[in-house]
């Protein structure tokens, strides 16, 4: 690979997409200090402020999806398009990419697509086991599709895949080194087992309107929680604080600690999240969000529960099925062991790196 790369990665619209990408990114800059790395996003969504805090500079196009129902979204949807298109045509005439990496959501889908007619290598990253659309319609055009679970020849040219895993938190391969002082940080009781409540970093209200039906539960039950909120429920429920076994957050800025800390998991089941739980070897119960494209939460905590490395309950079943399932769980050690070994045994904790090689593979066959 040369010295001095010029990498152009595009992907974003939710954190699922962003983060993969700066992993990437720092991988490369690790690797190739010398390099030049541009992003390319959505004009109007989060990584126009994520992507500078992690201090690369991002280009924005006028791009958005596909709402599923009639509205003045999609009647301006072929302007934004053919907009979006010209501008990642004009973006990668000046910047002159060695490669173009796409991790998915709407702003990928012109840059790539352009770069396949300037004939500069691309490679897609997707995190997801069902992929969404951008990443499906530019899966032939595509030199190497690096993928996180098996089965995704349904979807992709068998001979573009690379089973590589998602990119994770580099903090999160010495968690199991880090348990006493995540209690410490927390200021837990030792004797007391202790649930990890994760919604995402905005929240899910399906979850917190479960934790605290059951709130009393969790407290006859002798169990202590660690419970994110979310940003949008956040002052809803900080009034548990009040109580010595609930900690409430909005957001946990120590995930690693967290999860150190964390005997069992309640989580939903987004790409990034599913595979950090791998990595960290805990048991899992994971509630899906429905309200994501393609039901792709679902079909991801299933891929895991099919290997006897979790449970799944959904949302439409939370009253019948969280008393039943998770207060046994949580009394059976050995099960809970069980779980924690098996999802375990599905971590790629080297999925960054192994995706930057394969991006090295694809520079020196250009060479």
């Amino acid at each position: 690979m040369k010295k001095a790369l010029r990498v152009i990665i595009s992907g974003g619209g939710t954190g699922g997409h962003i983060f993969p990408a700066i992993s990437i990114a720092n991988e490369i800059k690790l690797r190739y200090p010398d390099s030049d790395i541009l992003f390319v996003g959505a004009q109007d969504r989060m990584e126009m402020q994520k992507v500078p805090e992690a201090g690369y500079p991002i280009e924005g196009l006028w791009i958005s999806g596909l709402q599923r129902r009639l509205t003045a979204k999609n009647l301006l949807f072929p302007v934004k398009l053919v907009k979006s298109l010209w501008k990642a045509r004009d973006i990668i005439k000046k910047f002159k990419p060695d490669v173009v990496i796409g991790t998915g959501g709407f702003a990928s889908g012109p840059l790539l697509q352009m770069a396949n007619r300037e004939g500069i290598p691309t490679l897609i990253q997707e995190q997801n086991s069902y992929p969404g659309i951008t990443n499906k319609l530019l899966a032939k055009g595509a030199d190497v599709i690096c993928t996180a679970y098996p089965g995704m020849d349904q979807f992709f040219p068998v001979e573009k895949i690379i089973m590589t895993g998602n990119p994770v938190r580099q903090d999160l391969l010495d968690v199991h080194a880090k348990r006493q002082e995540a209690l410490e940080f927390f200021g837990l009781d030792t004797e007391k087992k202790t649930v990890l409540i994760l919604g995402g970093s905005l929240g899910a209200r399906k979850i917190n309107e479960l934790i605290e039906e059951h709130i009393r539960e969790f407290g006859r039950e002798s169990l202590q929680l660690i419970w994110q909120t979310g940003s949008l429920y956040y002052e809803e429920y900080k009034k548990y604080n009040e109580k010595d076994y609930v900690q409430t957050f909005a957001f946990l800025k120590r995930m690693d600690l967290a999860y150190a800390a964390a005997d069992i998991i309640i989580s939903r089941a987004g790409a990034g999240t599913v595979s950090e739980l791998c990595i960290v070897g805990k048991p899992v119960m994971f509630i899906p969000s429905p309200n994501v494209a393609e039901d792709h939460q679902t079909k991801n905590a299933m891929s895991v529960a099919e290997q006897d490395a979790a449970v799944v309950l959904s949302e439409s079943h939370l009253e019948q099925g969280f008393k039943s399932l998770f207060f046994p769980l949580v009394q059976s050690e050995e099960k809970m062991q069980s779980l924690g070994r098996n999802i375990n045994r599905l971590a790629k904790p080297f999925a960054t790196a192994n995706i930057v090689d394969e991006i090295d593979l694809l520079i020196s066959k250009e060479s």
